[in-house]
């Protein structure tokens, strides 16, 4: 079947790399699986021999017509949606996540699960390789992207998947990324406002040290953010990238004080 270039879509067949992405997210045959862009059915097939339910979100319409018939009698509920545009609150509270993400969405998919009224209890992600480790970042190599996920999720990596095992071949590999969702999120709610107004602040010129960082996003000057910093515990001489959730909570509170 050709590929759908504009969805970004490229089919992974390898059992084995298969199997090993459905482990990564622990089913049973309590769960109800989401699984988006199931596209032939290859994880799809997997999923549905360990979970109870499978609820497979597919934007193309001819994909999302043919799958039911390839799982005949199976709990397979097949929906020609827009991933972004689902309704998740429409299932079973605790149910787990598992896709082939394409490349172009994945952002935008981890932000929809994380941020859910009704989350998922894990998320299992194949994603960009690149985009998987900045995901599961630490200290030293963080991002916005890795703040707004680790905000709400303890985020780590799964298999790496080079890109022969793809058809059509990608031009990079892939990796897992696990998110496994928090009880309660790392950032109050009523705090979130005046993180993400710093941490956009810190990383507007992430190569720059956070004095001249903070200064020109908060448009206040060099002392000043220097001061800021410091009365945080945090030192002017560090680039945004190198401070954890707590530092970024920190400095978002005294900001404001």
């Amino acid at each position: 079947m050709p590929t759908n270039k504009s969805l970004g879509q490229h089919w992974l067949h390898d059992r084995d790399i298969l199997a090993a992405i459905a482990d990564c997210a622990q089913i049973s045959p309590d769960d109800t699986v989401l699984e988006i862009g199931p596209g032939l059915g290859t994880l799809t097939s997997e999923l549905l021999r360990r979970a109870g339910q499978v609820t497979a979100v597919e934007f193309d319409a001819a994909l999302a017509r043919k799958l039911p018939g390839q799982f005949p009698g199976k709990q397979l509920q097949v929906i020609n949606q827009d991933i972004l545009q689902f309704n998740l609150s429409q299932l079973p509270p605790g149910y787990k996540v598992v896709a082939n993400v394409p490349y172009y969405i994945t952002s935008k998919i981890v932000q929809l699960l994380v941020t859910a009224v009704n989350k998922p209890s894990i998320a299992v992600l194949l994603v960009q390789k690149e985009v998987a480790q900045r995901i599961a970042a630490r200290p030293g190599d963080m991002s916005l992207l890795a703040l707004s996920a680790q905000i709400y999720a303890e985020a780590t990596l799964g298999p790496l998947v080079p890109s022969e095992y793809f058809t059509p071949p990608p031009k990079v590999d892939s990796q897992v990324v696990i998110l496994q969702l928090r009880d309660q999120p790392l950032v109050p709610s009523e705090d979130e406002r005046a993180l993400w107004r710093v941490a956009r602040a810190g990383f507007s010129a992430k190569r720059k040290k956070l004095r001249s960082s903070i200064a020109a996003g908060l448009a206040i000057d060099k002392p000043a953010a220097e001061r800021l910093l410091r009365y945080s515990d945090i030192n002017p001489e560090l680039r945004a990238e190198d401070l954890a959730i707590a530092d970024w909570l920190r400095l978002a509170r005294n900001a404001v004080a």
